[in-house]
């Protein structure tokens, strides 16, 4: 039964992580809805809807609608969301249009559908239609201004979280009711957000003065104005950074306590600070380790059959020891594709969104991986040794990949059902795909694994040496794939927080994009490593890490192009010498 092992371990973390995960967002009695509804310009909305058992028709409870940010997704909102359905508040966490499930593109409806997800929260007979919340985090900040514009009176607090009123032009009332503004001291896109330099800054910003309507600079922590008559502000500036105001004490404690300030007659109100929101964050990122496993797990199990039987095959590393080749393999494998990485993805800019490609990011993220893929091709006749002997079965490899992949899915498809849950931490998040992503995943797929082909050939060719054990071969490919983004991060941050700005302070979405990078390439590293290791062939690694990589960006990120999208034109000749 030994064969078994890493397959019962990655199940066991996935169902103690999903029931884990399941009780924390269920706390107090709350129950979870996957919800559609009509959007405006014909499209379908998805949202996750939290109603805690005090919320009924007779006695309606409390409301907020919650907002994700740029190629996110509803689940990012949920430490908000676990926090107000404890506290006896209906919840009401959107897709933003052309993110997640919901139908339509970025900025197409402009309002992003905020509107039509206000009007659903107004609809439900357990909502009390007088106490309703906006919260909106960086490009959240768009459906809720809308929202607001749309219905002036149609709510009572507003949140901007990392966010700005009007943000990108949204459409928005001449002045917001209860407005509370969290803004963290490090957060990237302060110069985009209040056109200040830096986070800490902010409170002295023109923008936000006119936002309070003072004359000087605001007061972090005063509350202006009065509840009473919807016309309260309040300005908040943790020492966060922009993807840690959703996921930090002050962030989330901060948006509770001003709901339960201006919201009246939630069921348990309780302190700010009383947050158990983590939990449910370690129990999906149990999920995800569990998947790695399980993937493992299940391509071990599947080489016990008849049908891929043929694959087992022990590696045949051409190196026989660690000499000056293989460590120059290793610092090339690691800090090429950290340092082309801003360089590439402004490039990819230029692929733009299209029917069969239509997400602006992965579209950049394919031009990086590509590219790169293109240097490994070159690198490798520098770096050549002894020539590797793979042992490959082509037919055979892709299916194999397709079955562990299956099962993989699978289990996330189950979780969900069961439990409302999926695999994540942070930034990082892998959710089921429906069936017009599923379809989108496919075209991906094939220039994933054209990328992924020439990267873990190399790694098994480079970095593959005789009698390495299990481990230190995991740990090296690990590391050799994710070290060099560590030091790209610990770079930008630690310049960060020294200074308040990045170190290249011009690209903060791609600087957070990065954080991912992290965490997946060392998942690449250890399956390329294990695959390998059993098949003594790159490409059923290959082809695992690719569909895996397809999902997980096709599900995540944003949907860019729809039917009438025209690629963006240049700016004139007059703007571009400003």
């Amino acid at each position: 039964m030994r064969k078994w092992g890493l397959f019962a371990l990655g199940l066991a973390l996935i169902l103690v992580g999903g029931f884990l995960a399941h009780t924390i967002q269920t706390a107090g009695g709350a129950r979870i809805e996957d919800v559609r509804f009509a959007g405006d310009k014909g499209i379908v909305q998805s949202g996750l809807l939290y109603v805690p058992p005090s919320a009924t028709a007779q006695h309606p409870a409390p409301a907020v609608l919650l907002s994700h940010g740029y190629i996110n997704t509803r689940e990012m909102q949920s430490p908000f969301a676990v926090e107000l359905a404890r506290r006896g508040f209906v919840v009401l966490a959107m897709d933003m249009a052309g993110h997640g499930y919901s139908g339509g593109a970025v900025l197409n409806p402009r309002d992003m559908g905020g509107p039509a997800a206000l009007r659903y929260l107004q609809s439900l007979p357990y909502v009390d239609k007088a106490n309703i919340g906006l919260e909106g985090h960086s490009m959240g900040g768009i459906p809720i201004s809308a929202a607001a514009a749309a219905q002036p009176d149609g709510y009572r607090a507003i949140v901007f979280e990392g966010s700005t009123p009007a943000f990108l032009g949204a459409a928005a009332p001449p002045s917001f009711r209860n407005m509370q503004i969290v803004f963290g001291q490090f957060d990237e896109f302060a110069p985009l957000m209040w056109g200040v330099p830096k986070g800490s800054l902010v409170a002295g910003a023109p923008k936000m003065a006119k936002a309070f309507g003072v004359a000087g600079p605001v007061v972090v922590g005063q509350t202006y104005g009065s509840l009473a008559d919807g016309s309260a502000k309040r300005l908040l500036n943790p020492p966060v950074t922009h993807p840690w105001e959703h996921f930090s004490s002050a962030g989330v404690g901060g948006a509770v306590d001003w709901f339960q300030t201006t919201l009246p007659g939630a069921a348990a109100p309780k302190p700010a600070g009383d947050q158990i929101w983590l939990w449910k964050e370690v129990g999906t990122l149990l999920g995800f380790i569990g998947l790695i496993v399980l993937l493992m797990g299940t391509f071990e199990v599947l080489l016990t059959l008849p049908a891929f039987a043929g694959l087992n095959h022990p590696m045949e590393p051409v190196a026989e020891r660690r000499g000056p080749k293989w460590w120059l393999a290793f610092a090339l494998t690691a800090a090429v594709p950290a340092l082309t990485y801003f360089p590439f993805m402004k490039w990819g800019q230029v692929f733009f969104p299209m029917q069969l490609f239509p997400q602006y990011i992965q579209n950049q993220l394919l031009v990086w991986a590509l590219l790169n893929g293109l240097i490994t091709l070159v690198l490798s006749f520098v770096l050549r040794g002894g020539k590797p002997a793979f042992t490959n079965r082509w037919g055979a490899s892709a299916l194999i990949a397709a079955a562990t992949i299956a099962v993989g899915y699978l289990s996330l498809v189950l979780v969900d059902a069961i439990w409302k849950v999926d695999y994540r931490f942070w930034v990082l998040g892998l959710k089921p795909l429906d069936a017009h992503h599923a379809l989108v995943a496919i075209p991906y797929f094939g220039l994933w694994a054209a990328f992924f082909l020439i990267a873990i050939r190399a790694l098994s060719a480079n970095l593959a040496v005789k009698g390495d054990g299990f481990l230190f071969q995991h740990g090296a490919w690990k590391l050799a794939m994710s070290l060099g983004f560590i030091v790209l991060l610990a770079w930008e941050y630690g310049t960060l927080f020294q200074t308040g700005l990045l170190a290249t302070p011009s690209e903060p979405l791609n600087t957070i994009v990065a954080i991912q990078f992290v965490p997946l390439l060392a998942v690449v590293g250890a399956l390329a490593a294990f695959t390998y290791r059993r098949t003594n062939s790159y490409v059923p690694g290959a082809l695992i890490c690719a569909a895996l990589l397809a999902w997980y960006v096709t599900a995540g990120t944003a949907t860019h192009w729809y039917p009438g999208f025209k690629l963006p034109k240049p700016p004139p000749a007059a703007a571009r010498s400003r």
